[in-house]
């Protein structure tokens, strides 16, 4: 595959819907062809399974289930769209990705669903893919929280269903994804998610040009 994938990851609130924005602006003004999309939900069909997983009540579904529609997402987004538009020489920056399943169903919710689990039903959907970058946007949780309740105040939607578990999660979901980095350090770059959304910004191009040379 000709083209780029790159993940963003991190806590609820620390702007990855925000900077996956100026960050293809970016590159489009480099003459780079990129798209933008999301997990869940970045294709029609899991848009639906979007719907069931963000909304609604914390514990309506039980951990495996969470899982396997979270996996079943997966698979539909990258073959319906991560695949295609890297073989196309497109660039495809998506908003959460595998690194999100690992990060709330195992670290999030304390080892609630072994990493063996995880790593065989990755392997399934997606075989020895994986993103060429991974940014993890790291904030301390509690400002994360008031970023994103603020946020959902405009949302006709509101996606709150990892939000209203309590701090103790959210704790955990920050250790994750830092230890997710530390022990994939070629791939993963953590950048710090604090200050005004320009600095963050400069933080992650600066990412983008030591890894990608552009």
């Amino acid at each position: 595959m000709n083209g780029k994938f790159i993940t963003l990851e991190g806590g609820e609130g620390c702007g990855k819907s925000t900077q996956i924005k100026l960050l293809a602006d970016s590159l489009i003004l480099k003459h780079i062809e990129t798209i933008t999309t999301k997990e869940p939900g970045g294709t029609p069909d899991g848009a639906v399974l979007r719907q069931m997983l963000v909304t609604g009540d914390k514990d309506k579904f039980d951990a495996i289930t969470e899982c396997l529609l979270y996996f079943a997402d997966r698979r539909i987004h990258l073959q319906n769209l991560v695949w295609p538009a890297l073989k196309q020489g497109k660039w495809v920056i998506s908003d959460r990705y595998a690194d999100s399943t690992k990060a709330y169903q195992y670290f999030g919710y304390n080892k609630r669903i072994d990493l063996s689990v995880l790593d065989g039903l990755y392997q399934i959907v997606a075989g020895d893919f994986k993103p060429d970058l991974t940014l993890i946007l790291d904030i301390a949780p509690e400002e994360g929280m008031r970023r994103s309740f603020s946020k959902a105040q405009g949302m006709e939607t509101k996606e709150l269903r990892f939000e209203s578990r309590d701090m103790e999660f959210h704790q955990n979901l920050r250790k994750g994804f830092l230890e997710i980095a530390k022990q994939e350090p070629q791939r993963c770059m953590v950048i710090d998610a604090t200050g005004d959304v320009e600095t963050v910004h400069t933080r992650i191009m600066r990412a983008i040009e030591q890894k990608f040379g552009v």
